[in-house]
């Protein structure tokens, strides 16, 4: 579609002329929020003259607060971030789809994205987020660029011009980043289980935070990894500095790195910058069971906050308090579980303060269904689901819950006749 592209002072942009009452508008997650848009969204929300919607990602800012809800409505897809004071004030409205499916969902009426400066070639590229919003820039009635000299430039489907957007402003900002969190004991125990899971040209999905972390760091003597990702992180830009991710042998996208969005610290930013070696798409791809079907030995690592004694995924909320997402593992997993030689893997600590993660029923939602399944890694091992009946699923996952629940979880197991006496 083609577009104004209007170069206005970021000073002087008036978005009033562009949002209306009952609008939806939507931006990038994490690093990918144009800030400077959505600081100015917030000091004029009045001036719109109505109630609008905001869509959310895992926000990394404080822009928005529980005080702005005097015009603007919450949705979003994660608890996760700063998004979690939204949920604490009850603010937060959840749409609880699929990774994949958001581009069928979300009808998105104005988008602001972060775009890195024009090349040579006048092409403007959508630096660390493209994800969901591939669909939004094609369908959205209005979409206003904030031009970031600091952003990365990265590869990605199309060639943006000036007039893919309706208004550019320009800004030079540092990009929000997340602390990189160093792996505790329990988190390198966990990764050196599943590590075991993970051979040489294994393709490679992961999450954001020190678990993911601690099991790339722990694949240093691997050779000729791959990388098909909704989120490529720190780690990865490691690895594929070390020569350990190559994508060599994938079977999809042989030699590249495929993600929709980069998040972390200036390691990944500076790693993604101008590099071919990373390919950016949007959501409808990176998530395309499809597409992940037809990798080989394509390894699934998804994180949990929860798992029940039969294998079912609690992912999103405990005891009322919405703190993750759906997000994207059933996609993956249910990729991994088609791939020749694949795995698809969740991760998780074994308890949290004075309780128990693997639990005789959830606290929350079942996110993942058990049939979908696969190896459940914990500190005290691993439990591998597949094929097994709900009686031998039952004994696998006791024997990696902590010792001082064992007993009890057994105790519930034959309560609810998931074991025979």
């Amino acid at each position: 579609m083609k577009r104004a592209g209007q170069h206005v002072d970021a000073a002087a942009l008036d978005l009033a002329k562009h949002v209306r009452p009952g609008d939806l508008v939507a931006w990038g997650q994490s690093g990918g929020e144009p800030c400077t848009l959505t600081e100015t969204l917030v000091a004029q929300r009045r001036a719109i003259g109505g109630r609008f919607s905001v869509f959310l990602g895992t926000a990394w800012s404080d822009t928005l607060k529980p005080e702005h809800a005097d015009a603007i409505d919450f949705i979003a897809y994660s608890g996760g971030g700063q998004n979690r004071a939204l949920a604490h004030a009850g603010l937060l409205h959840i749409v609880p789809s699929h990774y994949s499916q958001f581009e069928h969902a979300i009808d998105v009426d104005v988008l602001l994205v972060q775009v890195a400066p024009a090349d040579e070639h006048g092409h403007y590229s959508l630096s660390v987020a493209y994800e969901y919003l591939l669909p939004f820039l094609e369908h959205a009635r209005t979409v206003i660029a904030e031009v970031n000299e600091a952003a990365p430039w990265t590869y990605g489907p199309y060639a943006l011009t000036a007039d893919s957007f309706d208004v550019l402003v320009h800004t030079n900002r540092p990009l929000l980043t997340s602390a990189r969190a160093a792996p505790g004991e329990t988190e390198l125990t966990i990764a050196r289980h599943a590590a075991d899971f993970i051979e040489d040209g294994a393709t490679l999905q992961f999450g954001l935070g020190a678990l993911p972390e601690a099991i790339l760091s722990a694949l240093q003597d691997r050779r000729d990894l791959g990388v098909h990702t909704g989120l490529f992180n720190d780690g990865a830009a490691d690895l594929a500095t070390r020569g350990i991710v190559t994508n060599a042998r994938k079977t999809v996208d042989r030699g590249v790195s495929v993600a929709g969005v980069v998040m972390g610290t200036g390691i990944a930013y500076r790693y993604a910058h101008r590099n071919p070696a990373l390919q950016m798409r949007g959501t409808s791809y990176t998530h395309d069971i499809g597409v992940l079907s037809r990798i080989d030995r394509f390894v699934a690592i998804n994180s949990a906050l929860e798992v029940d004694l039969t294998g079912q995924v609690n992912a999103e909320a405990v005891n009322g308090r919405y703190l993750g997402a759906v997000g994207g593992g059933v996609d993956f997993l249910r990729g991994a579980a088609r791939s020749r030689g694949g795995v698809p893997m969740i991760v998780l600590p074994a308890r949290s303060r004075d309780a128990s993660r693997i639990v005789s029923q959830l606290h929350g939602p079942a996110s993942t269904p058990r049939a979908d399944a696969g190896v459940i890694v914990t500190e005290f091992g691993a439990a591998d689901l597949r094929g097994l009946t709900l009686a031998q699923r039952v004994r696998r996952m006791i024997e990696i819950a902590p010792s001082e629940f064992r007993a009890s979880l057994e105790d519930d197991a034959h309560r609810h006749t998931l074991l025979k006496s």
